[in-house]
């Protein structure tokens, strides 16, 4: 198998790369976080650069690009700790582009590729425990005719939710998880924004009989779909904070002294790092796994997306935790560039189920091989 990058492929990641490093530095960054971890000018960046359309088809004005372009872009934001929620556009576009109806494609799709719109997803709820067949979220037929929906329930860790355009939101019509598209604006909504651990920006969203427009009534095949890309986003973006915060630790490493010499001289810490390097390059090898499965059969690519998660939540663990150990106290402290990759690790391990969740999902999955030797 050929798992070497395409020349469009390389310069994808090299226009992002240059991207980040020319405009989206660390002040800017804690520029953003102050000002609440979102900036529309920031997002109309990336949308001018294309992500925001790598997932919209040509049609609509996007690039018609796939999983192993969306991760190669999302390395790059990773190494940037970037706040603004890329993932979303492109799980909101591959949503849209796969099961809506031609009528919302035509409305929704240019708008995301151009970044006028910035569409988020919000399924979350209190009591799911990260289930995405729990939901409370009720809809029902605003006319006896059919042709509109109100939806009434509420949603949490919703990202940027105070700050996009649009929602999709998975709600219960008639027993059955259909998926919806509401606009924020729309009378029924409301939010109430919060910064994250990462510095980024979540709210609770709040449907009151809210207006809603109906993507596709076989909701639950939509949702896992949705948040399928969702995990596959999140490993490729772990992988570029991964890789920057081992490139901090080991020039950290190198200039440090202690006793008259640097750290880096220090066998035991060495061989730390080696183990770092391992995890490392574990995450790689499962985010590119998760890509390439994203466009597999649904029951073959949820059993690999949660393999892939738990082991990248293994990996955003380990080299986190060990990367503040080996700066000590400096590697904690605000104003250090290694705290805050560490704490993206962090959020980046909670998003679209945890570690833990994610170790059960596997294991259900094996269940037909359980205690087979032979």
């Amino acid at each position: 198998m050929d798992f070497n990058f395409s020349d469009d492929q390389e310069q994808l990641r090299d226009a992002v790369r240059k991207w980040v490093d020319r405009s989206y530095g660390f002040e800017r960054r804690r520029g953003i976080t102050k000002a609440g971890g979102f900036d529309r000018a920031a997002y109309g960046e990336l949308a001018e650069l294309g992500l925001a359309g790598l997932y919209v088809a040509e049609d609509h004005g996007g690039m018609s690009m796939g999983p192993v372009e969306a991760m190669v872009a999302l390395e790059e934001l990773g190494r940037g700790i970037v706040l603004e929620p890329l993932a979303q556009t492109l799980v909101a576009s591959g949503v849209l582009g796969g099961y809506a109806p031609d009528a919302v494609k035509q409305l929704w799709l240019p708008k995301i590729a151009s970044g006028e719109a910035l569409v988020v997803l919000a399924h979350q709820e209190r009591k799911a425990r990260y289930r995405l067949d729990q939901v409370e979220t009720q809809a029902t037929q605003a006319t006896q005719a059919g042709n509109g929906w109100k939806v009434s329930g509420d949603k949490s860790v919703v990202p940027a939710g105070d700050q996009a355009d649009a929602f999709l939101v998975p709600a219960r019509a008639d027993g059955k998880i259909a998926l919806f598209l509401v606009e924020r604006q729309a009378q029924g909504v409301a939010t109430r924004g919060y910064p994250t651990l990462d510095g980024g920006r979540a709210a609770e969203v709040s449907l009151r009989d809210a207006p809603a427009t109906l993507v596709t009534a076989d909701g639950l095949p939509a949702l896992e779909h949705a948040v399928d890309i969702g995990i596959a986003c999140t490993c490729a973006e772990a992988v570029g904070v991964i890789d920057r915060t081992m490139q901090l630790t080991a020039e950290y490493m190198n200039t440090r002294k202690q006793f008259g010499v640097t750290l880096a001289t220090f066998q035991a810490l060495r061989h730390r790092m080696a183990d770092m390097k391992m995890q490392q390059e574990l995450a790689r090898s499962m985010s590119y796994y998760a890509s390439l499965k994203l466009n597999a059969p649904a029951e073959e690519r949820r059993r690999a997306m949660s393999r892939a998660k738990y082991q990248l939540g293994v990996s955003m663990r380990f080299v986190g935790q060990n990367s503040v150990q080996l700066h000590g106290g400096i590697g904690v402290t605000d104003e250090y560039a290694g705290s805050h990759y560490f704490k993206r690790l962090t959020q980046l391990e909670m998003s679209f189920g945890d570690t833990l969740h994610h170790l059960g999902e596997v294991s259900e999955r094996m269940q037909d091989t359980a205690g087979v030797f032979a």
